[in-house]
């Protein structure tokens, strides 16, 4: 995609910085102007050849060129900008290129008035999961179709029904939203993959985890392949803005086996949607920043001052504020408003990377996340680290680790989540709200060294949304040179004089 816009632009740039070719004078030596003023002093030449060009022909082209050149300027500049726009809102993550959401349609049998389909959603992004309070999916339908039944999903509206005598759909809305269903409804509720809340564990983090469907009965539809029309103008939350979606394509029908994996049997059509994912679209401001400190230097760089914009400066709580206390600050609000603790870089999320300890082939880091945010936790948490010494990792501590290599020869990128059922949930802000964990990496003695700030990730990423970093030179460096000590110095002295005087 990125590259059909680059070859759209191309296009209309070339053809508009390139003179028509009733402008361009004949390839002659005499007629290879360069400047206006070549123009000029060919006019005072009247030996010019006729059949070359006239110089009235030359000095026409140069005012047509003139009256036009600020039109196509215009067009250029609004070019260029729809370019650029397009392409920050374009979803692509360099460290997840592949990364995506797809929605896939199966029509498992026809019925009188339409067919019966199961809906699979798969999550192939790598360390992006849909956390609570879930996904909502939405679309278009291309004629009049109505949902009969549901399994393992609910739509929230049922729409006018009015025209329906006896059996009544479960929703008759033209662009119905579709939630999926909470854990423990009844059984016959039920279907494969369902009753999740809409939470959908990332790729790389869970892959059995990362899948989420149900199926859906739809009436005053296609009953052949040829008369089905492919719903339109998909929307995915999950659970806020950020993705994208791609419309419909029919692809060859899924194969599926039977119990026994003895018989293949297929789906009589088959069509898929793809969402991809834009932090720009998500949000204007980053959703988190990230702090450092380390042994040799006394100094700390905190996150940047609002760092995640200071929207809800004037709706923060202190962290020792009597509001604290109230019986439900800590439940969610429908519109997901956030109740942030008061720090100057405003953040509901902070990744502090510290340089412990330095040994003789190794280095051991900490990492610690803590949470401001009063009214979140944050479940199946991920974190993400671009780090050039990642390759090299001996031990991880209390979090769980993957390396992750996009680009198959370089491995600098890691993602760390929770252990199972000991940290995998980061509390809500308070005494609890964070985690922490320490690594061991092995030394590359070519390579390595703490100058210049090489201890520090270059980029890092929490639930998928990339952190904000301190700038390059507020790193915590090496210090220049050693501290001499003069006492330690004439103390030294002292000591070699008595030893020489005593073997005298």
């Amino acid at each position: 995609m990125h590259s059909l816009y680059v070859n759209v632009v191309s296009f209309f740039l070339l053809n508009t910085l390139v003179p028509t070719s009733s402008c361009l004078p004949p390839l002659s030596p005499r007629w290879i102007a360069r400047d206006p003023s070549e123009f000029q002093a060919m006019e005072l030449d009247n030996s010019a050849n006729p059949i070359h060009g006239t110089p009235f022909e030359a000095k026409e082209c140069y005012k047509w060129q003139q009256r036009n050149s600020f039109a196509e300027l215009k067009f250029i500049f609004s070019a260029v900008l729809i370019f650029l726009m397009i392409s920050q809102a374009a979803a692509y993550d360099p460290l997840d290129p592949t990364g995506n959401i797809t929605i896939k349609w199966d029509i498992m049998s026809w019925t009188p008035d339409g067919y019966v389909a199961a809906v699979t959603m798969n999550n192939f992004q790598m360390y992006r999961h849909i956390m609570s309070p879930g996904w909502t999916l939405s679309w278009e339908w291309a004629k009049k179709e109505v949902i009969w039944t549901m399994i393992g999903a609910q739509t929230t509206e049922q729409g006018d029904c009015s025209k329906f005598k006896g059996n009544v759909p479960h929703c008759c809305k033209k662009n119905p939203t579709v939630v999926d269903l909470l854990p423990g409804v009844p059984y016959n509720q039920q279907f494969s993959n369902c009753c999740k809340g809409g939470v959908v564990a990332a790729w790389g983090q869970d892959p059995t985890a990362s899948v989420s469907a149900f199926q859906v009965s739809i009436g005053l539809a296609g009953t052949s392949n040829k008369t089905v029309k492919l719903p339109k103008n998909f929307t995915l939350l999950g659970p806020g803005l950020g993705y994208t979606c791609g419309p419909a394509k029919i692809v060859p029908s899924t194969v599926f086996l039977t119990s026994d994996r003895r018989r293949k049997t297929q789906a009589l059509m088959t069509w898929n949607v793809t969402c991809t994912y834009s932090q720009f679209l998500a949000s204007k401001n980053p959703s988190c920043c990230v702090s450092f400190s380390s042994f040799y230097n006394n100094t700390i760089t905190p996150c940047p001052s609002c760092a995640c914009g200071c929207q809800n400066k004037n709706n923060c709580v202190m962290s020792n504020s009597k509001q604290l206390n109230t019986v439900g600050i800590n439940t969610p609000r429908k519109d997901n408003a956030p109740l942030l603790q008061c720090t100057h870089h405003m953040c509901p999320i902070r990744v502090h990377w510290h340089v412990k300890l330095n040994y003789k082939d190794y280095w051991r880091a900490k990492i610690a996340i803590t949470n401001f945010n009063y009214r979140l936790n944050y479940t199946q948490w991920t974190l993400v680290v671009q780090h050039p010494n990642l390759n090299n990792v001996t031990q991880v501590f209390s979090f769980d680790y993957k390396p992750l290599v996009p680009y198959q020869s370089i491995n600098d990128t890691g993602m760390f989540y929770g252990m199972k059922f000991y940290n995998d949930l980061l509390m809500e802000a308070g005494p609890v709200g964070n985690i922490q964990s320490e690594l061991l990496l092995q030394k590359d003695k070519n390579t390595f060294t703490f100058k210049q700030g090489w201890a520090f990730p270059r980029k890092v990423y929490f639930n998928g949304d990339e952190c904000m970093l301190p700038p390059p030179d507020t790193y915590p460096y090496l210090p220049n040179s050693a501290h001499v000590y003069p006492m330690a110095f004439l103390t030294m002295a002292g000591s070699i004089l008595l030893i020489i005087l005593s073997i005298w």
